[in-house]
């Protein structure tokens, strides 16, 4: 067996003769949807590795099932991050010379390529990446991601997904599985049979029903109105949604506006006259949101405008890495709606203010 990312194996489902096998990644969908895929119909046995020891496994390890439907038994140590940590040199071990009475599957957030048990595995059992965002050392390209969305997770819904469509909700949405997974669905309960998820689709009915309060925390931080910036950002979060989603959501029209702005000047250099109109519907604003991105964009003014990419790259990032545990990540979004919001000069600028409507 080898290294593997999830996209593929879930894909193409390949042969699953392993003793010992790890998955790993920030993706717990995809991490799921592996596990169910690696044990089949073997009889299962889960434990926390947060609490479990060596001397409890040991014996576990060499104990068959009598009810195994053809498939060995297989032990999953849930979180095994800490295990991992504290009983590396039982693991090596193990992974050297695997007991024959049924397999063990290590599920980890994240496993460094530089370990012993990271090379034992991909050299002779098998390990399953399973991060959603592209990471070319990973395997992880926008491509490939692109044609999971449009085969694996559209045949999951008896639906079918256009590559424009699949971007479009990557764009709006976030790279997080379990969430496109949860649009996509939704979204085949529109489609008439025969027919398939295209672009216009997706961006009609994705804002339809995510966009509405994310326009109202634009236009709450455009105002510099950041209490209600606050309660608007509340209510998406008491309905579930997680800051790791909602991050893309809000980014997708402020992103729109730092092109604009960044267009604005260069037609300004270069002595070319234009209208706001014409910067906004250049980075693909219809014409119908045309009015409120104008107020929108001028709220914000050209300060914070040009400042929008880096503030929200920084913000991702920060979301994927330092910030990522719960309470951490909510408080990072609702300091960036902040920052957004704060009012700290004449920030509607004259010069795109006076540009006419």
């Amino acid at each position: 067996m080898s290294k593997i990312h999830a996209f593929e194996f879930l894909a193409e489902r390949p042969s699953t003769g392993f003793d010992v096998a790890a998955v790993f990644g920030n993706d717990a969908t995809l991490r799921s949807w592996v596990l169910h895929a690696l044990c089949g119909d073997a009889d299962v046995t889960q434990v926390e590795g947060e609490s479990t020891h060596w001397s409890d496994l040991r014996d576990d390890l060499a104990t068959a099932s009598l009810f195994d439907l053809g498939e060995k038994r297989a032990i999953i140590i849930r979180g095994a991050d800490k295990f991992l940590s504290d009983h590396r040199a039982k693991v090596e071990n193990y992974i050297a010379h695997p007991g024959s009475a049924c397999r063990l599957i290590l599920e980890l957030d994240a496993m460094a390529a530089n370990t012993r048990v990271y090379k034992s595995l991909s050299k002779d059992h098998l390990l399953v990446a399973c991060g959603s965002s592209v990471d070319t050392k990973q395997g992880v390209t926008a491509a490939g991601r692109r044609k999971f969305l449009t085969g694996y997770i559209a045949s999951r819904h008896d639906t079918s997904l256009s590559k424009g469509a699949a971007d479009a909700m990557v764009e709006m949405v976030g790279d997080d599985i379990g969430m496109l997974d949860t649009e996509l669905a939704k979204l085949a309960l529109y489609l008439e049979r025969g027919k398939k998820i295209d672009e216009d689709m997706v961006r009609d009915l994705v804002a339809g029903w995510q966009g509405k309060t994310v326009w109202q925390i634009t236009d709450a931080m455009a105002v510099g109105d950041a209490a209600e910036a606050l309660r608007q950002l509340d209510k998406l979060f008491s309905g579930g949604q997680k800051p790791i989603s909602l991050l893309p959501q809000i980014a997708w029209s402020l992103r729109r506006f730092a092109m604009a702005t960044a267009m604005i000047e260069h037609w300004e250099r270069s002595g070319r006259s234009f209208r706001l109109e014409d910067a906004l519907a250049a980075v693909g604003v219809r014409p119908y949101d045309m009015q409120q991105a104008k107020t929108q964009l001028r709220g914000l003014g050209r300060t914070r405008a040009r400042q929008l990419l880096p503030w929200l790259l920084d913000a991702d990032l920060r979301l994927k890495g330092t910030h990522s545990a719960d309470g951490r990540d909510r408080f990072l979004l609702e300091q960036l709606v902040v920052r957004l919001a704060r009012r700290d000069e004449a920030e509607t600028d004259a010069k795109t203010a006076s540009v006419s409507s």
